[in-house]
């Protein structure tokens, strides 16, 4: 699948590269949400304690209406503060994961260069996404994530593939027109 401009025909070449000028911001779109997820996987006890501050202040009185949800807050801000006091070394799990989502956006730069030939990727980040939510829905209950906390976390699978759908189907055409040529040789 050759997505290079000469080869295409010249009628499609406004629309193709109007297409994956599209594709490519939603790409973008997604890798900069990569990036961000895992660059705050890095400092957990700060972002804890500011969230539980922030839900606790004037601005937002989590506690006022949602009594139970601030108690969770307060309990993962004390978890992570004692882990890190008395196991630092656990946190290395965490820096694997900011790692893993870095990885991932890296994987990102071959789809950015050439969405056409690298959809493989784009597919598997699908993929992804919806393994997020077996993955909350059974090992949330293990590890004794509330309910509400696991649809936070399944939302995360459910916000992430909509651009990724929005691309695969941008690119639907463009598969094809690409791999005609191909099929005729």
């Amino acid at each position: 699948m050759d997505t290079d401009p000469a080869t295409r025909p010249a009628d499609t070449d406004a629309d193709a590269d109007a297409t994956l000028r599209r594709v490519r911001r939603w790409l973008w779109f997604f890798l900069v949400g990569l990036v961000l997820s895992g660059l705050t996987a890095f400092p957990l006890e700060t972002e804890t304690r500011w969230l539980a501050d922030f839900a606790a202040g004037p601005a937002a009185p989590v506690s006022d209406h949602f009594p139970a949800a601030m108690a969770w807050l307060e309990r993962v801000r004390d978890g992570v503060a004692e882990t890190n006091d008395r196991f630092p070394f656990l946190a290395y799990g965490t820096d694997w994961l900011a790692f893993a989502h870095l990885v991932i956006a890296a994987a990102f730069w071959g789809p950015l260069k050439d969405p056409v030939r690298n959809i493989w990727v784009i597919r598997w980040a699908v993929l992804a996404c919806g393994a997020v939510i077996p993955l909350a829905l059974v090992c949330g209950p293990l590890r004794g994530i509330p309910v509400a906390w696991r649809f936070i976390d399944m939302s995360f699978g459910i916000f992430g593939v909509i651009p990724l759908l929005i691309v695969l189907r941008a690119l639907r055409p463009l598969e094809r027109s690409f791999s005609a040529p191909a099929a005729a040789n």
